[in-house]
């Protein structure tokens, strides 16, 4: 499902940091089949896919998030080594607010590639991942990426990679990959995130 040629079509950045802009990664109809397959979620934020169940396209997008011909295409584009790398997928259906803020990736992760899978988008409303110039203003930015299905942003990891994108509320479709340094940074974030799952669970039931 995942159209490698439109990412080894894609022109690599390298200011303010090095990164890949795509455009049909995904066509319309696929980005629909996987939203339509999508996890229920009902929470913000994003969900490691270890914990969610996986079906149909979005079951199919995902094997092939985690082939070996991705960390191929990344690691040329962005002038890295992914080929032995363990990879972390991510999951968000909807935002919030405080979601997205100007931030810079720890030093475990090695780069990260956005997947965007949403039928339209409104830039007007906010939500649109950016690459900034520097981490002190949202407004100073390189570039904007619309998060309409298809779209792809991925980037290496670097002491200049400031990103994030304006306040939105609502339901935004992404599926996140990241490259690690090491088995046990992977393991340490899997544990986490699906800690943060249960105790945003247990939160909800409290509250109900």
């Amino acid at each position: 499902m995942l159209n490698l040629d439109a990412l080894r079509a894609a022109r690599t950045r390298t200011d303010p940091f090095t990164y890949v802009v795509a455009e049909g990664a995904l066509t319309r109809s696929e980005a629909e089949a996987v939203r339509r397959d999508f996890p229920k979620i009902d929470k913000t934020g994003y969900l490691p896919l270890s914990q969610l169940e996986s079906r149909g396209a979005f079951a199919e997008l995902m094997a092939d998030l985690q082939g070996p011909g991705l960390a191929e295409v990344l690691s040329d584009k962005l002038g890295l080594n992914l080929r032995d790398k363990p990879r972390m997928i991510t999951v968000r259906r909807l935002s919030k607010l405080s979601d997205g803020r100007v931030h810079n990736d720890s030093v475990a992760k090695i780069c990260t590639m956005l997947v965007y899978l949403n039928e339209g988008w409104d830039a007007s409303e906010g939500g649109a991942i950016r690459a900034l110039n520097g981490e002190a203003s949202m407004d100073d930015y390189a570039e904007e990426v619309a998060p309409v299905a298809g779209n792809v942003f991925a980037f290496a990891r670097s002491e200049t990679s400031w990103h994030g994108h304006p306040p939105f509320e609502g339901e935004r479709y992404v599926v996140q990959v990241t490259f690690l340094t090491s088995q046990a940074e992977l393991d340490r974030k899997e544990k986490r995130g699906g800690l943060q799952l249960k105790l945003k669970r247990l939160f909800e039931r409290v509250k109900s």
